[in-house]
């Protein structure tokens, strides 16, 4: 190894390769191993990123007009709460300071606006204009862990519904179909996250 190359922890590289959700993309896994990040938050990202490329599979199958840019969601997900590496008090207790950090971190580093914008967006999802994209990403931050958030959902219907020109009621039953199934490996994914220390 060059002494230009990132010293990745032993744990780091866990969370990263372990078997358990599908892994990140190379991108992201190469900020994180550049930032030398807390295990868990590669953990983390790696929980939702599965979920977000389940949601965005079943979006495109189903709702093929709403275009969702595929790549900036699972990007999104990957990246979303990267901030922590800067901001780690807030992976076990409450805080939004890593949302503008994330968002700034990966501007620094090169990454574009239209990928980079999750780290800020993931959490104001409630935010007039909001985007489906966003939206995505907001949702599978919270159904990785099972939690259910009814204006959240009801503005992803509402998008996908737009799109596809299909009822709104339609869109909301196949959603809340496809967010129990996901809900529903909630536990697995919480497991596999706490099983990597913090720091």
């Amino acid at each position: 190894m060059t002494s230009a190359e990132p010293m990745t922890s032993a744990a780091l590289r866990r969370a990263l390769t372990d078997p358990g959700p599908r892994p990140l993309p190379g991108s992201a896994v190469r900020l994180l191993e550049e930032l030398d990040a807390p295990p868990r938050l590669a953990a983390h990202l790696r929980a939702v990123h599965d979920v977000a490329a389940e949601l965005v599979a079943w979006a495109g199958e189903h709702h093929p007009s709403a275009a969702v840019d595929a790549e900036a969601v699972l990007f999104g997900a990957a990246t979303h709460d990267i901030g922590k590496a800067r901001h780690p008090s807030e992976l076990s207790g409450p805080g939004a300071d890593h949302e503008e950090a994330g968002y700034e971190l990966l501007r620094e580093r090169g990454v574009e606006e239209r990928l980079a914008r999750f780290a800020r967006t993931h959490a104001s999802w409630d935010d007039p204009g909001t985007g489906l994209d966003d939206l995505l990403v907001s949702l599978a931050d919270k159904v990785w862990k099972a939690k259910r958030v009814t204006g959240l959902e009801q503005r992803v219907v509402d998008a996908l519904a737009a799109a596809s020109g299909q009822e709104p009621w339609e869109v909301f039953m196949a959603l809340d179909d496809v967010c129990d199934r996901l809900a529903a490996g909630a536990d697995r994914r919480l497991a596999f996250q706490s099983a990597y220390p913090i720091t």
